[in-house]
């Protein structure tokens, strides 16, 4: 296994959008960029994959960060590609495959399926067929172009390195993809079916969606002397734990029922009741396939708001940690979660210290 992987990251999105370059905008739970360079890594197919953008330092809190290479982009996507090019150069690539950030949809089977007929061919494009009709202006007069005879190229696309580098090095023109130098120089391109999905991001409404839901969770739990308290997936120090076949964590199972009254999934005791095979689960354990589900099934997780409502302890002296928690466990950036302290002025049993609740409010996004 000889091949490579480039993701070029840096333009500037000037269409996308004033302020966030489109490879870093939050898509379906993560930037856009990270589901590009988390597949390259899942796929196994590549001995490197290396990142081609201008604000590196953005990508040195990424928890991939030291399983990827990253170099500085050039003013245009072909100076980025030849930078690319000439880095990799030393280790020898056999193969390389170029692919746009703006990409993110595309699937490891089409990876598999590029690699694969490199073993017989020097360039490896895929594409679909257009389904709009397409026309032309020549002067005055407009045309219409044969819609069997047009069809849109996508990336990743794949190359015999040597080939790729020798062309890259005497183009002088700028170039809108890889595949460019190779008709130009009349050599034979192997052309393969792409993926719908593979769409290219491109403008802010290509990834705006319109069908969001809302969940509302509560739970509530005795204090009980000399146990552990779990809040948010960690241990909190304190005299008193929460009384409950689980572990009790009042948050996590908030969390858990919020997103399953967004989804009209009945509740937590449906799918976890009380019996001896979860007797004292840890409340994460129950939010994993939950989660899981709900991003199998398309939903992205817009932001959590959630009350914590206790005497004692302060939240404040642990926010961040059990944020960042709950941001482990769901896979969600700490920045759409928020977590607010609320006592009950002493009143009731909450009030004397003797329960925790919590109530928690999310909402979601459905993806067609």
């Amino acid at each position: 296994m000889n091949n490579y992987f480039v993701i070029l990251a840096a333009g500037k999105s000037k269409r996308f959008h004033k302020k966030i370059s489109k490879q870093f905008y939050n898509y379906r739970n993560k930037e856009i960029i990270d589901h590009s360079i988390e597949k390259s890594l899942d796929s196994k197919l590549f001995k490197k994959v290396l990142v081609v953008a201008n604000n590196l330092h953005h990508f040195k809190k990424k928890k991939y960060y030291k399983d990827i290479s990253i170099i500085k982009g050039g003013k245009e996507r072909s100076d980025s590609s030849r930078n690319a090019l000439k880095y990799l150069k030393k280790y020898k690539p056999k193969n390389i495959l170029i692919h746009d950030a703006a990409r993110p949809n595309f699937t490891i089977k089409l990876l598999n399926n590029l690699i694969n007929n490199l073993k017989k061919n020097k360039a490896v494009i895929p594409y679909i067929k257009s389904k709009d009709t397409i026309k032309y202006k020549v002067k005055n007069n407009l045309f219409n172009l044969n819609r069997d005879k047009t069809f849109f190229t996508q990336t990743p696309q794949a190359f015999r390195f040597k080939e790729l580098y020798e062309l890259s090095i005497k183009q002088e023109n700028k170039i809108t993809d890889e595949a460019t130098l190779f008709i130009d120089g009349d050599y034979k391109v192997k052309f393969i079916k792409g993926e719908k999905q593979n769409n290219k991001i491109t403008y802010l409404d290509d990834v705006k969606t319109s069908k969001t839901f809302f969940g509302l969770g509560f739970d509530i739990h005795k204090l009980v002397k000399n146990e552990k308290l779990y809040l948010g997936g960690i241990r909190i120090p304190f005299h008193s734990g929460l009384k409950g076949h689980s572990d009790g964590d009042v948050i996590l199972h908030a969390i858990t029922d919020a997103i399953l009254g967004a989804t009209v999934q009945k509740d937590i005791g449906t799918y976890f009741p009380n019996t001896k095979k979860f007797k004292n689960i840890r409340s994460f354990k129950m939010l994993k396939p939950i989660i899981k589900n709900l991003y199998k099934s398309n939903f992205s997780i817009n932001n959590l708001d959630i009350n914590l409502i206790c005497e004692q302890p302060k939240v404040s002296k642990y926010r961040e940690k059990i944020i960042d928690s709950i941001s482990k466990v769901t896979n969600l950036d700490k920045g759409l979660i928020n977590l607010k302290g609320k006592t009950v002025e002493k009143l009731g049993l909450i009030g004397k210290e003797k329960a925790i609740a919590c109530e928690v409010i999310i909402s979601i996004t459905k993806y067609d």
